[in-house]
Formats: structure tokens, sequence, C-alpha cells
């Protein structure tokens, strides 16, 4: 009798640990999974330099939507590279640039406000910031002048963008259960694309 117990809980056990390494194993992919897309990304030239507009696909769940509506700020960290390839060396990375969107709710008006910089834009719902949110537009990657010098138009380059939910810039309380929480990953993985840069824009 106490043969056949043993016999089966050493089963349930060697069950039991299966299954935890196979959660382990899956667990970076649950983590990091990409939960953001990236569409119609191009490099354009414009009045002030060389421009960014791209499209970005994703939704909060109701963790993330629950926390914006108590106040929390979230910040959407945008970044943009541009490496030129180089055959006798490492590749040379030409641009490097990021930029900050903070999404927050206001109680006192009911609206949410979209923060990049000094400027700010208020909307009656969220789906209205996120939608102006998704699409990045007209965004300064090189300025014109000394930074296009470092550029040449007609050369192609490597152009890589992503997106990503900043937890590191949440309250302290909210960075503690963010970490390894899939609920608070929200992030895409780079787009690259070869660019070839055009004429500067007189």
């Amino acid at each position: 009798m106490m043969a056949s117990i043993t016999a089966a809980s050493k089963k349930l056990l060697e069950r039991i640990r299966l299954g935890l390494l196979a959660w382990l194993l899956a667990l970076p992919g649950l983590l990091f999974a990409a939960e953001i897309e990236i569409a119609n990304p191009q490099i354009l030239a414009g009045d002030d330099g060389y421009i960014v507009s791209a499209d970005f696909h994703f939704d909060l769940n109701a963790r993330l939507e629950e926390a914006v509506a108590r106040g929390v700020v979230l910040h959407f960290v945008t970044e943009f590279e541009l490496t030129r390839s180089r055959w006798y060396w490492f590749d040379e990375k030409v641009v490097s640039r990021s930029l900050t969107t903070r999404l927050s709710y206001h109680a006192l008006t009911r609206q949410y406000r979209l923060s990049t910089g000094g400027l700010h834009q208020s909307f009656d719902s969220l789906s209205e910031a996120l939608r102006v949110l998704s699409r990045l537009r007209n965004w300064v990657v090189i300025e014109k002048g000394v930074e296009t010098s470092s550029v040449r138009p007609g050369e192609s380059y490597l152009a890589a963008l992503r997106m990503r939910l900043d937890i590191t810039q949440l309250p302290r309380p909210f960075q503690i259960t963010a970490l390894g929480n899939r609920d608070w990953n929200l992030s895409s993985d780079w787009k690259t694309w070869q660019a070839v840069l055009p004429a500067e824009s007189r």
C-alpha cells in the first residue's frame, strides 16, 4: 500500500515539475511578446529636416485603462535609429532619437490628455486620445543644418523604429506591480526597413 502511494506521489511530483518547466520556458514569450504592431514607417524630407511617420496598432487592456482612469500617467517612448552599413568595420549609427508622449486623465475636466514636451492635446474620450497616439506624424529626427550634413540624400540606410510603455516612469508602487506582469507589458519589436533619403526640401 505504502509503495503504491509513494509511486503515485512521485508521478504527481514529476507532472508538477514538468508543468513548471514548461511554464518557465514559455514565460519569456508571454512577458515580452510584441503587443504593438508598426505599419507604414517612412522617412521623408520636411521643412525642418528629415521627418518620420508611422502607424501603431495597439489597445490598452483593462488594467492599463483602469490605471489611467485613476490618475496614473502612462509614458509611451518612441525610438528611432538610422544606421549606415560599413563593409570594413561595424555599422555606424548615424541617428538615435527618442520621443516621450504622456497619456493622462484629468478627473476635474473629465478629459484625457496627450503631452509631448510642452505641447498638450485634450480629448473627451480615451479612444480619441489613443487614435492620435497611434498616428506618428512629422517627427523631426534629423534637423536641417548641421545634423543633415551627417547624412547623404540618395544613400541607403537601415532605419529602425519601435514604441514601448516605459514602466520605469510609473509611480514606485506601480513599478513593483508591473515588474514581470504581462498586463503592464506593452511594446513593439524593432521595425526595420531600408530607407533611401530623399533630397532635402528647399
